[in-house]
């Protein structure tokens, strides 16, 4: 049996680890033999805690142990790094998933709210990084960064977080860098539209929310939502079987960067919410 596990034995570190993506990847991790710590912020805790028991209790071939983190506290992430490797005794795999996103429009752009996702989503992933990589130099081990597709192609109202997601795919071709000298390497991740409560929530907003979902369904050649476990299955990939890539930012998005089409601001709307009527005005 654990001649077929894709990562028996290592130690992974997983952020943003009780919800969506990051929740996918402890369960695949998990399953695949590793001994995965995963973290969220103190208001998770019981979440947390229950996915924990969920997990040891199934029989998998690993282990998982809950930390509490807040990824904007130099403190908290010093402890989630002591705390593993007090517990498993290494570190070979950092999963960097905690990560926000909005829409903005430019103009109502501040300082504060500019300052606030940099930290949240490259601030703290630098850190974290940072007190790691003693660990992962030791192992030869790796990190995986989550940027986003609209870090690299873009998107409207999305100044704060194109900008975020961008840099942090530049954080991990300088890193990959620096740290070669040592084996260890750093990849990232930039995932598409993804299906998950968040999308169903906001969905279910509009008066037609069928209509919506087709809508946002043909922005994928494939012509669906990618899953969290799909994700999780690419990062498995980067950590376990993709030994000779680094700096690399691996596009999870269905095909959605490809191809030619309509984008003018100038002119008649010929915009998929435009053509539905599914702007907010039909909103319920």
């Amino acid at each position: 049996m654990a001649s077929l596990l894709r990562y028996p034995g290592k130690v992974v570190i997983v952020t943003g680890g009780t919800r969506g993506i990051g929740l996918a990847t402890v369960r695949e991790f998990v399953h695949q033999g590793a001994n995965v710590v995963f973290s969220s912020g103190p208001s998770e805790a019981d979440r947390g805690q229950e996915i924990q028991r969920e997990l040891q209790a199934s029989g998998c071939a690993g282990d998982a142990f809950f930390q509490i983190c807040d990824v904007l506290r130099e403190s908290d992430i010093k402890r989630l790094i002591q705390a593993t490797v007090q517990r498993y005794g290494c570190l070979d795999c950092l999963v960097n998933l905690a990560e926000d996103a909005y829409k903005e429009a430019t103009d109502d752009v501040t300082v504060q709210s500019f300052s606030n996702l940099m930290d949240l989503n490259v601030v703290s992933c630098l850190l974290i990084s940072k007190y790691a990589l003693p660990y992962l130099r030791e192992t030869k081990g790796n990190i995986i960064n989550s940027g986003r597709l609209y870090g690299v192609i873009g998107i409207e109202d999305g100044l704060s977080t194109v900008t975020s997601k961008g840099a942090v795919v530049a954080m991990t071709k300088a890193l990959a860098i620096d740290e070669s000298k040592y084996g260890v390497r750093v990849n990232s991740i930039s995932p598409g539209i993804i299906w998950n409560p968040l999308w169903e929530r906001e969905i279910n907003r509009f008066r037609n929310p069928e209509a919506v979902l087709q809508v946002h369904q043909s922005f994928q050649l494939m012509g669906r939502f990618g899953t969290p476990e799909e994700v999780a299955l690419a990062i498995l990939f980067l950590a376990a079987d993709a030994t000779f890539c680094t700096g690399l930012n691996l596009l999870i998005t269905g095909g959605a960067e490809l191809g030619f089409g309509i984008k003018s601001k100038i002119g008649p709307d010929y915009s998929p919410s435009a053509i539905g009527n599914l702007q907010d005005s039909s909103r319920k």
